[in-house]
Parts: C-alpha cells; structure tokens; sequence
C-alpha cells in the first residue's frame, strides 16, 4: 500500500501558552511543507524552545493548534509523533556503549526497526567508519550526526533540531549543513532552530521570526531580504557635490553604514564612498545626472541587508540567543 502524501507535514496555527498568569507564547503561525528547511529565528526569551516543546508534546499549548502529517499532536500524540524526529537540546547518548550499541537501544523503542534500518541511518549520517567505537571517543559533531541517526530511525517525515550547531567547529557546522540539505533534498521536512544567522541565511529555504512571543514574518529568506531596503554605495569625485544630487532626487544617505551593512564592507569604504538607500532602477539616471553635473563616478555598488540585519531591525536590536 503507497504511502499518503501530504501538502504540509507540520502545521501550527495561533499558538499560545500561558505560565502562571504570564504568556510565554502568544501567537504563533507557520507551516512547514516536505522537502523544505524552514528556520526558527528568536532573541533571547523569545519563546522558540518553548514552542519547540510543545511540537513534539513535551508540553501542552494553551490555545491553538498543531498537526503534523494531518493528526493534531494534542489530541492524537501517538499518531502524530511517529511522523516526527527530533533533537530537543543535546543529544541523549550513552557515552559508555558504541554508536551502534545506541542505535539498538533506541530501535527497541520504536516499532519495526530493524537491523538493517539501523545500518541505513548509519550510512545516511556518515559514521559507517566509527559506528563500533565508543561513543565516549567521538568528537561533538560526531555525537550530534549519532543524535540525528537516532531521530531517524523511525523514518520521520519532520525533522525538528534544536540548534543543531551548538559547540561545533566551522568544519563540523558546514558538515552538518550538507547533511540537512541532502536530507531535505529526499523529500523530509527540516525545522531548524538557530541564533546563528548566517548559517540561517545559507541553510534554510523559509524562515519565521519570533520575538516575545509573536511570529513577526514567515517568508523565503530571499523574500525577506528582497522585501526591505536596497542599498547602494556610490564611490564620488567630489564626494560632497555627489551627495547634493543624491539628496536632490530624494535618495536616504545612510549616516551610519555599520548598523546595515557587513563590517567587511564598512571597512572597505574609502573617503569618496557614501551609502544610499535606495531603488536599483533609479541608478542608471542618477549616474547620468553625475556625469553632466562633471562628477566622476568611479562605481555603484549594489547590496542587500543580511538576515541577521533584518532580524535586529524587525526586533528593534533584541540580542539573540
């Protein structure tokens, strides 16, 4: 019998959960689809491993809903859950006992696991060569691909990682970002939580940002990015001549490049370099209007705000977890 396919393999619709009098979360809303890596962004307090608590039924909400593969998680968690993998802070290994010995302790648990599947989650995460060591010998980026094989174990259709990079090097963070999007690529469903931005921002297909308890936007990253400000730097002989006609059109100057821009470009701006905020089809007539007004326009550089730029300006500069 084929397997039902579904549109949407995680769906949370205005989710709230109220501690004591206070509302941690208040409302939340987002879907993931199969095949998609959608990110979880939040400053710190924000409510994301509060909600991620409540999507694998660790704790209840008090409003709203959740359904994954179709079942409400609330009313049918048994049914639901076995769609679902996950890693809710560190992963649980027995660091006395192989990677393998871990692998069958967890198969037991779950219904028609068998050998040959733990082997398959081994080849999948990559530790074939290190299976049979003890898992106390492995490194940390070892441990949490050990931590994603026992998720997988029960085939899920949704992934949920709890900020899955946490310790990791560089090598092991870009090691685990192929891993997720080979994954994602097979058809299942990622939800990642993560305060590294830039990881986000080269990880995740969609992303919704969370603060104090609200979902403030869910878009594609390119989307979110696409949607704000563009951003120009004009580099002008003479500078001050330049910036009138700028002004003039009604272009924003940016007085302080460092609160939008990467620092690696702030540091490459030079004494004859202004930042605008502006319209990409206005450059061409303003390049014009320089030229006749005998300004030496020696290039235009267009930029887009990073991700982490727009979660400081969405959450008015709220530090991150």
């Amino acid at each position: 019998m084929a397997e039902q396919q579904y549109d949407t393999v995680l769906s949370v619709q205005h989710l709230k959960k109220k501690i004591g009098r206070k509302w941690i979360i208040k409302d939340v809303t987002f879907d993931v689809k199969p095949g998609e890596i959608f990110g979880f962004l939040g400053p710190n307090g924000a409510g994301k491993t509060t909600t991620i608590r409540m999507l694998v039924d660790l704790i209840k909400p008090t409003e709203g809903k959740i359904k994954v593969c179709g079942y409400d998680v609330n009313r049918d968690p048994e049914r639901a859950l076995k769609y679902v993998g996950s890693i809710v802070e560190n992963p649980e290994v027995y660091t006395y006992l192989t990677g393998w010995e871990n692998l069958e302790h967890f198969a037991r648990m779950q219904p028609g696991v068998d050998h040959e599947r733990i082997q398959e989650v081994v080849d999948i995460v990559r530790l074939d060569q290190r299976i049979h060591d003890k898992v106390r010998t492995y490194s940390l980026g070892m441990r949490q691909r050990l931590g994603i094989a026992q998720a997988l174990l029960g085939r899920p259709r949704l992934l949920i990682l709890d900020e899955p990079t946490n310790g990791l090097d560089p090598k092991g963070i870009k090691e685990l970002r192929i891993f997720i999007k080979q994954l994602a690529s097979e058809g299942m469903a990622v939800f990642v939580s993560s305060h590294l931005l830039s990881e986000i921002q080269l990880l995740c297909d969609r992303v919704a940002i969370i603060s104090a308890g609200r979902v403030l936007t869910v878009g594609s990253v390119h989307e979110l990015i696409e949607d704000h400000s563009k951003l120009a730097i004009w580099h002008l002989t003479p500078l001050e001549q330049g910036k009138q006609i700028l002004l003039g059109a009604g272009i924003t100057l940016v007085d302080r490049p460092g609160d939008v821009m990467d620092d690696t470009l702030v540091a490459g701006l030079g004494s004859n370099a202004v930042v605008a905020e502006m319209p990409e089809e206005q450059i061409s007539d303003l390049v014009q209007q320089m030229v006749q007004a005998g300004i030496q326009v020696e290039g235009v550089q267009r930029i887009q705000p990073t991700l982490e730029q727009l979660f400081l300006k969405m959450t008015e500069g709220e530090s991150i977890e």
